[in-house]
């Protein structure tokens, strides 16, 4: 109970206001009122039980008692700061660019990271920009999406095919459906149909989303028939959230691809979160 009812907060008002034996100065640099460390140091010579400072009309002058505690407060206060300090530096944050489109095949790996790693953090910006240039923007790794690319590590291929919701009636006609597009044009059902030998639906009923992650959440609810990378509703499928009412998917000539900064202060963490996305299971 002592040790929890210390005020460890005016602590550091106490220190403060010793080097500086003028309260004016030390609420200065605490950003604080005076009244406010006034109370501090009141509480903490309450908790004492007796008083660390002199008042005098020219300003403060420390006690026999406050003189003697001085140091040991000060030496524990140091020590605690190195302490902290020392592990802070040890946490290593991965700033970390993704589409918002590959959240669902994202998460349940950066879920593993934190479980396995929980020294390594990830800060992460979704964004609808497919690309990323580390010598304009402030980030230590990037998934990227396009056709033609090379750099970094390949995640997976985009390979298209339509989804619909647990509940959705996969014995309907298609062209009876709603069409779900992750975009604001039909390319991407386009393409799939072309690829098709025995199935022309005609899309009568179309709805565009801005990204193929709310397409794929509108087809969970039950909204329509989703075209979707099958990597990324994966777990989905598996889950028993979407169905695939045709077995066919096409590929698009697209890919994603993890993209590394060159960080020697941050390579080791690096090397972790790269394994953990390249790994074949994310469990």
């Amino acid at each position: 109970m002592l040790r929890r009812s210390l005020p460890l907060n005016a602590i550091d008002a106490f220190l403060v206001t010793a080097r500086h034996l003028n309260l004016t100065h030390a609420a200065k640099e605490l950003c604080l009122t005076q009244g406010a460390v006034s109370r501090k140091i009141a509480a903490l010579e309450q908790w004492f039980g007796f008083p660390l400072f002199e008042r005098h009309a020219r300003g403060l002058r420390l006690t026999p008692q406050g003189s003697a505690l001085l140091p040991e407060l000060q030496a524990a206060f140091e020590h605690l700061a190195s302490v902290a300090e020392q592990a802070r530096q040890q946490q290593t944050v991965v700033r970390l660019k993704a589409p918002t489109c590959a959240m669902r095949w994202l998460v349940p790996r950066l879920l593993r990271l934190e479980r396995e790693n929980p020294d390594l953090q990830v800060s992460l910006t979704t964004t609808s920009d497919h690309t990323v240039n580390f010598k304009t923007e402030p980030y230590d790794a990037a998934i990227v999406f396009g056709t033609q690319l090379s750099a970094g590590d390949l995640l997976f291929e985009e390979a298209l095919t339509p989804v619909i919701g647990a509940q959705g009636d996969e014995h309907s006609a298609p062209e009876q459906m709603t069409f779900l597009h992750p975009t604001r044009d039909k390319t991407d059902w386009t393409l799939w149909l072309a690829g098709q030998t025995q199935i022309a639906p005609v899309m009568k009923k179309n709805q565009h989303f801005d990204t193929m992650d709310l397409a794929i959440s509108a087809a969970i609810q039950g909204f329509g028939i989703a075209i979707a990378d099958e990597t990324l509703v994966a777990e989905d499928l598996r889950a028993g959230r979407l169905r695939r009412p045709f077995s066919h998917s096409v590929k698009t000539g697209a890919c994603y691809r993890l993209v590394l900064r060159e960080s020697p202060d941050k390579a080791a963490g690096l090397a972790i979160f790269r394994d953990i996305l390249l790994a074949a299971n994310p469990c």
